[in-house]
């Protein structure tokens, strides 16, 4: 059974992205490889704008350990996107996001995804909880939801 699709008001956060000229494969739409960087560049600025992520030189990183997206409506060159975010879960140590892409004033997401950071030492890999800033950063985006359901 499909789950619903989510609406904008679920999303306390939302970025604005730009599809690239080369986000088209030969099916005249965006590849589905292309969504997961999107989902990958809206958290990151998230956490270096609004949490202080220190990229280069920060003691503590996140690693993504899983990610998923769900396709309802394609996307292509040269839409825009805004993109909602949220923090579904939010542990000692890890924190997942929940992503929607829409394609600029739809009310419906064209896609709906998932994707888990650990936060780890950058020298050791073991896994640490994220600096206070970045802690407070995911706490303002918390919205506990169930993830969706494949």
């Amino acid at each position: 059974m499909q789950n619903a699709l989510t609406a904008r008001a679920d999303y306390p956060r939302f970025e604005s992205l730009d599809t690239r000229w080369k986000d088209n494969d030969v099916y005249g739409h965006v590849n589905n490889v292309e969504y997961y960087s999107y989902f990958d560049t809206v958290i990151n600025r998230y956490l270096i704008t609004e949490g202080g992520l220190d990229i280069h030189a920060g003691a503590v990183i996140g690693l993504c350990v899983d990610s998923h997206c769900r396709y309802h409506a394609p996307l292509a060159f040269p839409d825009r996107i805004e993109a909602g975010l949220r923090v579904a879960h939010l542990g000692r140590t890890s924190v997942r996001y929940q992503i929607a892409l829409f394609r600029e004033g739809a009310a419906e997401p064209a896609a709906e995804g998932g994707f888990v950071h650990v936060f780890v030492d950058r020298a050791t890999r073991r896994p640490q909880p994220p600096p206070a800033p970045l802690r407070a950063a995911l706490e303002a985006l918390y919205r506990p939801t169930q993830e969706p359901s494949s």
